[in-house]
């Protein structure tokens, strides 16, 4: 059974206040990989009172509680994601920045057969691929 962001926070027994729980419903509803930028432009639309501060703050708890993946695609900004989101990788436009998420069956077969090769059993991974787009 899959929680909402909000319940995991108040399952782990963080003290959300309207601001946090704001700022939790504009991560639960994202679907790309926002910024602390993107989110306070979300969250202070939802609600003015919010500072970027407090989006700042906001993210590192949910960061450090386990609720939000951080991810550092090379353009310098960090990006989040909901941590319990099914398992994806990345594949980064270098031109437009643009975050394309897929899963590949054969790569997922290979990193395993990698880390059996080496003597390990695979807990977890991340891939991040980086290309620009073919000419045609």
């Amino acid at each position: 059974m899959s929680y909402t962001i909000l319940e995991r926070c108040e399952a782990k027994g963080l003290r959300m206040t309207g601001q946090r729980r704001v700022i939790a419903a504009v991560l639960e509803d994202s679907d790309d990989h926002p910024d602390v930028e993107e989110l306070y432009a979300r969250a202070s639309a939802r609600d003015a009172a919010i500072s970027i501060a407090t989006v700042y703050r906001t993210v590192k708890l949910f960061e450090e509680a386990g609720i939000l993946e951080k991810h550092e695609f090379g353009d310098g900004r960090a990006r989040y994601e909901d941590a319990e989101r099914d398992h994806h990788d990345h594949l980064i436009d270098m031109n437009s920045g643009a975050v394309i998420e897929f899963v590949d069956p054969e790569i997922e077969a290979l990193q395993e057969k990698i880390a059996e090769k080496l003597g390990y059993r695979l807990k977890g991974h991340r891939l991040e691929l980086y290309g620009v787009p073919l000419k045609k």
